[in-house]
């Protein structure tokens, strides 16, 4: 179980501003051997001393305040995670920084698992050599997250063929193949026994000595599926793959190891397989150090997954990372080669161009802080900027933001100089498997009324170009 000493602030990802953290306080509590006169010169040597770690896991720290009245806050990024800090007074290490996922139950990533069992994808925590959490493993990705990893891709593995050559000996009355000529001439002194040879035959088979291994890893993945560790939701959706599992793995008997091969010639499937179960091998006896999983990248496939279910149902196509060429005669080394948008939906004459920022602004609505201004200009003029490859007069662009609730907020932009108008709408979207069906059918509503006023643009437009025509 994790102490309160162990942890020295537990902030949610997504934080424009966490709550102040008073110089002094900090000095009674953690920097004790500090000065309190000079509480301001210590915080900044506490920045300075975790600064890598802090770059490591995206956040910023402020200094608020002078004198007695000096405090500290922080802001956080789309990462998750946990870091080891050091106090600035005598360098010695304090607790950890913890930073968790905005909304979760009785477990911090179950949400965050099903999700990624929808999407195919894995998330891969990152990590990089620093003192062990003083949390230990409290704050680390937990053991069921990496046994679903593993049940998913030996579920891609069963479906084909692995198989490696065995070597058997079999009892022949010929003299053909690898004869075990030792074996023979110490049993040969026997009439009956001159005919009989010793031959070694190379079977290609599934039953194997690495498939053993890997049936001694998904025993271990079944066990901590089956425990009381893992959310009850998670243990449902396995189900299916473990009985699925169980049957196709009846004749390999478990092989104990400590760790797998991994071969040059495996193929893709199999390597993956291996890494993740070396990984489980190991994940006790590795010490826990600073991590990070970066969530921007789930969030862009699942607003993907989304729109691709939408364009479905509406006769449309989704292009996911779709990429606009850029050509020059004279490249910078700064210079863009290619533009690319999350994803782009297309149908007849409409192009409704998307992009998905994990970002914190609509957990922060009421927050003036230029920070966040400029990072929503920063996406506005990003997306401003892919919607100019369409050549509709009217413009229409999705910017997507992680949120508590489902909404939508319309923004149009016109140019008086030609009256072109381009139309861009906040979509608020919680990353939550239960929101998927509420927010097909606000983009599906969304996508029929582009189509109406498109059909009824072109219809005003035709009226006008008749009497055009006619002369």
């Amino acid at each position: 179980m994790k102490k309160v000493e162990d942890i020295f602030i537990e902030v949610p990802c997504l934080t424009d501003k966490s709550n102040f953290l008073s110089g002094i306080s900090l000095q009674k509590k953690w920097f004790k051997s500090a000065d309190k006169r000079y509480i301001g010169q210590y915080l900044q040597k506490f920045i300075q001393y975790n600064s890598e770690l802090f770059t490591f896991l995206g956040i910023t720290p402020f200094i608020t305040g002078s004198d007695h009245n000096t405090s500290l806050f922080f802001r956080t990024s789309e990462f998750i995670g946990s870091i080891p800090l050091r106090a600035p007074d005598t360098g010695k290490q304090i607790g950890d920084f913890v930073i968790t996922p905005r909304y979760y139950g009785s477990s911090r990533y179950e949400e965050y698992i099903e999700i990624l069992n929808l999407l195919g994808n894995e998330i891969n925590p990152q990590s990089i050599d620093s003192l062990p959490l003083a949390s230990g493993r409290n704050f680390i990705p937990p053991m069921y997250l990496e046994a679903v990893h593993f049940i998913n891709s030996l579920e891609t593995l069963v479906k084909q063929s692995w198989r490696k050559f065995n070597r058997t000996e079999i009892i022949s009355k010929e003299p053909t193949g690898q004869i075990n000529w030792t074996k023979y001439i110490n049993k040969e002194y026997k009439v009956e026994n001159k005919l009989i040879y010793p031959v070694g035959k190379n079977n290609l088979t599934e039953i194997h000595n690495e498939y053993s291994q890997i049936r001694y890893v998904y025993d271990i993945c079944k066990r901590e599926l089956l425990s009381s560790n893992t959310p009850l939701r998670i243990k449902l959706q396995m189900r299916n793959k473990v009985e699925f599992l169980e049957e196709r793995l009846y004749q390999h008997k478990p092989s104990q190891t400590v760790s797998i091969p991994i071969r040059f010639s495996d193929s893709p499937s199999i390597k993956n397989c291996k890494i993740i179960a070396n990984k489980i091998l190991n994940y006790n006896f590795i010490d826990s150090t600073a991590w990070k999983v970066d969530f921007s990248d789930v969030f862009e496939k699942f607003i993907q997954y989304v729109f691709k279910i939408a364009s479905n149902e509406t006769g449309g196509r989704l292009l996911s990372n779709f990429k606009f060429k850029g050509y020059t005669d004279h490249q910078s080394s700064w210079g863009l080669n290619h533009l690319e948008p999350d994803a782009i939906y297309h149908k007849d004459e409409i192009v409704i161009m998307i992009d998905a920022k994990y970002k914190s602004h609509l957990y922060n609505k009421h927050n003036s802080s230029d920070n966040l201004k400029d990072e929503h200009r920063h996406d506005l003029h990003q997306l401003l900027c892919y919607s100019s490859f369409s050549k509709s007069s009217v413009k229409h662009s999705f910017l997507c933001y992680p949120s508590s609730n489902i909404e939508l907020i319309k923004t149009k932009y016109i140019n008086s100089v030609n009256q072109n108008i381009n139309i861009i709408n906040i979509l608020g979207v919680p990353l939550k498997i239960e929101s998927i069906e509420k927010t097909k059918d606000l983009i599906i509503n969304e996508i029929f009324k582009i189509e109406k006023k498109s059909i009824i643009g072109v219809k005003s437009t035709s009226a006008v170009l008749a009497p055009v025509a006619f002369l």
